[in-house]
């Protein structure tokens, strides 16, 4: 552990976030409200922080008020147009498999500024069922106001590999900001991960995305594993109607990413909240919706692609690193890069049979 990361985690002075159920939004504020006009304790204590770093010059740029517009199209897709993340971001780390250790001499968490450490959230009481310890960080190149990694631990050194107890921490996380707009993702290795150190990334965009209220298809037992067709790339959907479902929904999701490594494929992941896998008219107050993606893996960024394509622009939130770009695109255009990385529908279905009977079995 890097000496400066090492303060920060064991940092008597680091601020905790200590949470219970009672501290979970269970219904966000609607599109309809001003942004902010209701943050949670958690909303406040992060955003503050994350300001305060941006006054600071922590981050590697200045980041205001970004022009987005959402695209002309039944995809409803929400272009966004950051020209500095494009060039100011650090480069990706060289991914070549699926399953590549943690290399300790590459750029990793453990190397960063404690004061690039917000938060650590813990859930009070602890005990066997508590997810991970979390630190809350900014990320230093941000596609949004209040973008962070949530990261389990990261003197461990674990590789980018989704584990059960890192996915109910952000779930929970989730659950503890009242913007409906506040999403958890993770990009596996060969789906656009940059750096090989297990982390989860959490941002607020502000507005709504088709993912959250689409319908699905069930693919085995009711309120088991569905397909999310009809959104701008196809998804496996996990659901979880209330705090109580987390750890079982982590769990299948683990197992079902778990496969697809085994099998060849990458994957992405998004939690949002949204309604039921019927959708808005099946009844029911809104959950968490995640979203597993598998795809063809992808090493190294593609020649003459537009936009790299990860869990954020699988979701429908596309950011675009220049203007012409973001000014011109069209929506069969953005569907065209997307569908490149994704599985053909035959092998999406034979997929998702298999993952039913695992998750089944």
């Amino acid at each position: 552990l890097g000496a400066g990361m090492a303060a920060a985690a064991g940092d008597p002075g680091l601020r905790d976030f200590v949470y219970g159920e009672e501290d979970f939004v269970l219904q966000a504020t609607g599109w309809d409200t001003e942004p902010g006009s209701a943050p949670s304790r958690f909303d406040r204590a992060l955003l503050e922080g994350w300001s305060d770093r941006m006054e600071r010059g922590l981050f590697r740029y200045r980041l205001g008020p970004l022009p987005t517009r959402v695209l002309p199209g039944p995809m409803r897709l929400v272009a966004q147009l950051n020209v500095q993340r494009g060039t100011e971001r650090r480069p990706p780390q060289a991914v070549r498999s699926l399953r590549q250790p943690f290399d300790p001499r590459a750029f990793n968490f453990t190397r960063i500024h404690p004061d690039e450490v917000l938060l650590r959230l813990r859930r009070a009481g602890g005990g066997p069922a508590a997810p991970d310890q979390l630190l809350v960080a900014i990320n230093v190149s941000p596609l949004e106001r209040g973008h962070v990694l949530l990261l389990p631990e990261p003197a461990r050194g674990l590789p980018q590999a989704l584990t059960a107890p890192l996915l109910r921490g952000g779930l929970e996380a989730a659950l503890l900001s009242a913007h409906p707009g506040f999403r958890v993702g993770f990009n596996g290795l060969g789906g656009c991960a940059s750096v090989n150190h297990l982390h989860l990334h959490a941002f607020y965009l502000g507005c709504p995305l088709l993912v959250e209220s689409a319908p699905a298809r069930p693919l085995g037992p009711p309120g088991g594993l569905s397909l999310l067709p009809g959104v701008p790339a196809p998804a496996f959907l996990f659901y979880a109607a209330c705090p109580a479902g987390l750890e079982a929904l982590a769990r299948d999701v683990c197992r079902a990413a778990e496969h697809l490594t085994d099998t060849g494929l990458a994957y992405n992941v998004l939690a949002t909240r949204g309604d039921p896998p019927g959708g808005p008219g099946a009844g029911g107050e809104r959950g968490l919706r995640v979203l597993l993606w598998a795809r063809r893996p992808s090493f190294g960024a593609k020649a003459g692609a537009a936009f790299n394509v990860a869990l954020c622009e699988l979701a429908g939130y596309l950011p675009l690193p220049a203007a012409p770009l973001y000014r011109d695109i069209t929506e069969a255009q953005a569907l065209r890069v997307i569908h490149q990385h994704l599985l053909p529908e035959p092998q999406l279905l034979r997929l998702g049979g298999d993952l039913a009977r695992l998750l089944a079995s």
